[in-house]
């Protein structure tokens, strides 16, 4: 496929997948529903950490999670309610309440020094490197250990940070960091929307792969260095927004190889 082609048939799969129907079968619901930046950006992170899996059961678990938190999510965070809770309670497949309490503790030794997570960004100036998700998740993680006795938690944020696509990490940025006022919220202003990276997961892995965007078989950091090669060469100034594209193909092919409805309804 020519490259014109190839921007032209991700340019037309993102304009169809980046729709208000997207929204109601998708994690972004959550913060979505709130108005306080420090809502909106704790249950944003928390509904990402724990998107792995069906979607429905995503959802399903960020509900449970809201109604541990009273739908007061700033307020649960500053009063540390979350200390009552039985750290062996299940949470979402491999996510306990103890994770739960780990990613809290961190945001309230955050938000007890800065008015935002976004604001703790700005700080630290994240948006000015090369990457800023990879040196926010690094500040949040010393955050964190320093919260939680020192000790690091994989299950809430990825530790190994040479490796890792944040794919988690990077679906929430772009929720928080897109402002075209469709489905991303566009709050933040500590990170330019042209340095965010596309969420990399299996599934847009292999529609990368099949479209001929990258070539390593792995999902890891290098992998997504190389896919946002060409997205940022198509969309300098938004290259993220390529991921409802890569998300609408992957969905198309698999409903045609299964013999399924088209994924055209599909938000």
């Amino acid at each position: 496929m020519q490259k014109s082609d190839l921007k032209e048939l991700l340019d037309t799969e993102a304009t169809r997948i980046n729709s208000p129907a997207f929204i109601n079968e998708d994690p972004v619901q959550f913060p979505r529903r709130f108005s306080d930046l420090r809502d909106v950006e704790t249950v944003a992170f928390l509904s990402a950490i724990i998107a792995w899996g069906n979607r429905k059961m995503i959802c399903r678990d960020a509900e449970k999670m809201l109604r541990i938190m009273g739908d007061d999510p700033y307020r649960y965070v500053m009063d540390e309610a979350y200390e009552s809770l039985d750290p062996d309670m299940n949470i979402h497949r491999t996510f306990f309440a103890r994770d739960f309490q780990h990613f809290l503790r961190g945001m309230r030794r955050i938000y007890s020094r800065h008015d935002s997570l976004d604001s703790f960004a700005a700080s630290l100036r994240v948006g000015e490197t090369e990457a800023p998700a990879w040196r926010l998740v690094e500040a949040m993680n010393a955050e964190m250990a320093e919260a939680n006795g020192g000790r690091g938690d994989a299950r809430t944020l990825p530790l190994h940070l040479k490796t890792t696509a944040l794919k988690r990490v990077n679906m929430a940025l772009r929720w928080l960091v897109r402002d075209d006022g469709i489905v991303d919220m566009g709050l933040w202003k500590s990170i330019p929307k042209s340095r965010l990276y596309v969420p990399l997961d299996v599934h847009v892995g292999n529609t990368a792969r099949e479209l001929g965007l990258i070539t390593r078989r792995s999902n890891d950091r290098r992998a997504v260095d190389d896919l946002m090669v060409p997205l940022r060469e198509f969309r300098p100034d938004d290259p993220a927004v390529y991921d409802y594209a890569l998300f609408g193909i992957g969905i198309e092919s698999r409903a045609l190889e299964k013999g399924g409805e088209s994924a055209a309804a599909i938000g």
